[in-house]
Order: C-alpha cells, then structure tokens, then sequence
C-alpha cells in the first residue's frame, strides 16, 4: 500500500469532476503501462456506498474512475497508478491486469440490486471518459473489455444491459452484430465433444479468453462462453454453443485487426 504522498492530487482528464483519493494503490507491476480498459459496475446501492468501499484499506479494492448516475466522474486513482480492481483475471495469457489496464466503475447495484437500466446520461459520461483515455494511451479497440471478460464465472459485470454496440458506433471498443438468437436452437453444446467445439474454443482462446482448446465441452467452456455472450451476444446469456453465438464469435475475431491475432 502506498503513503498518503502517491495519492493522486490532480486529475487525469478534464472530465473529471471530482477526486476522492483512494489508499488501495501501488507501482505497476514489470514496467507495465495501460493497454487495456476495464469497464466495471460497481454492484452497490449509490455511489457514496461505492466511493467509501474503493477508499478503504480494510477492503482492499480500488478503482480510476467511478461514474454516477447522472454522470459525473470522480477519479480516486492515477493513471500511472496500479489499482485494484481487476482482481483475479486474465487475458491473453496476461494474469496482472491491474498493472496493464485502468479500470472504470460505473454507480449501478447490479443484478444483486435489481439490475435498473444505465441512465443516458451515465453512457454519455462513460462513452466520453473512454474515448478520452483511449486516445492518451492507443488503447486498441479489441482492448475494451468487460470484467466479466477477464474473469469469467466470478465476474459478471457490467451485464446484458451494457450499451457494448452505443460505445462502438462512438469509436469506443469491438463490437459485430449479434446473429439473431434462434429460440429453438440448441446448437453444438449438446455435444460433449467435437469439431466445432474445438474450433469455438480457438476462436475465444484467439480474442484472448482464458480456456484451453480441447474439443471438450466443460463446464469451463460454458462460463467463458456466457462470459463472451454477457458482452457480445447479450440477447440469451446460458452458456450455450448455439448457432448464434458461434457465428458472432467468429465474425468476431474475423474483423479483428491483423497484429491482434498474431
């Protein structure tokens, strides 16, 4: 933990309305600088609940930026600061996320909480500080992500609700058209191996999803399959391989940039 010296003392952007230091910080790790963009909610009732658990020492969880409501962005962390919020996670065989990435909380109680709509308001805010930081630091679009993302099954944040597709018509992350959900489609994963499931765990394992290719269908394969669905196929979220998914995954990665799949 640092001393009250590294505590961030002016902001990063000029969207920033207020700071609230956080104490849950350090260096980045390796030489590390920020290649990657979490978005988070922050899963509790209002933003003065959420600000006091990301400033306490006792909780040991932090954040850059929290985002109200009504769309004010308060920053509790520098940039050039490590913060604690990816926990847990991985990408692209990458496991310290929090040195290689800033992380954004976004005022929502989450589907704990009854899970309410993002107010327009909140997006615009989110959508404008993303294309901010993404600008300062050549984060890749491909390199917007979801915690539910770097942590599949232990994270399920920011949800079927996230406006993904408003973000990417602003410049702000990957995004394809989902191929319309069949309901009576049940696809592959009915299988408990094959080609096909061999080939949508390379796919996810190419984007940079943690699971090993094995032509197996695991219970591993259906929470990291939920996980791409939460952020990329949101309309049925069950961890199934149907059509649907497999087809949106593999435009996917087929509209990927070259130097992000070699």
């Amino acid at each position: 933990m640092s001393d009250v010296l590294t505590l961030i003392e002016q902001p990063d952007s000029k969207l920033v309305a207020d700071l609230h230091p956080s104490p849950n910080i350090e260096p980045r790790l390796r030489g590390l600088t920020p290649s990657i963009l979490i978005l988070h909610y922050t899963g509790l009732e209002c933003v003065e609940r959420s600000l006091d658990v990301l400033s306490r020492p006792d909780c040991k969880v932090s954040c850059h930026y929290v985002i109200d409501e009504d769309g004010r962005i308060i920053q509790m962390v520098a940039e050039e600061m490590r913060a604690w919020h990816a926990g847990v996670s991985s990408w692209h065989a990458e496991t310290d996320i929090n040195s290689s990435s800033i992380g954004i909380e976004i005022q929502n109680p989450g589907h704990n909480g009854g899970y309410p709509d993002f107010p327009p308001e909140q997006m615009r805010a989110v959508t404008a500080l993303c294309q901010d930081i993404i600008a300062r630091h050549g984060i890749a679009a491909e390199r917007v992500l979801a915690h539910s993302d770097v942590a599949p099954g232990r994270k399920i944040d920011p949800g079927e609700k996230f406006d993904w597709p408003g973000l990417a018509r602003a410049g702000v992350g990957h995004w394809v058209e989902p191929m319309a959900v069949d309901p009576g489609d049940r696809g592959f994963s009915g299988r408990k191996q094959g080609p096909e499931i061999l080939a949508a765990q390379e796919l996810l394992a190419r984007y940079g999803y943690g699971i090993e290719p094995t032509g197996i269908y695991s219970e591993r394969m259906k929470t990291v399959l939920s996980a791409f669905q939460l952020h990329f196929r949101p309309a049925r979220v069950d961890g199934r391989l149907d059509l649907s998914t497999f087809a949106t995954l593999r435009r996917l990665v087929e509209t990927l940039p070259e130097a992000a799949t070699s």
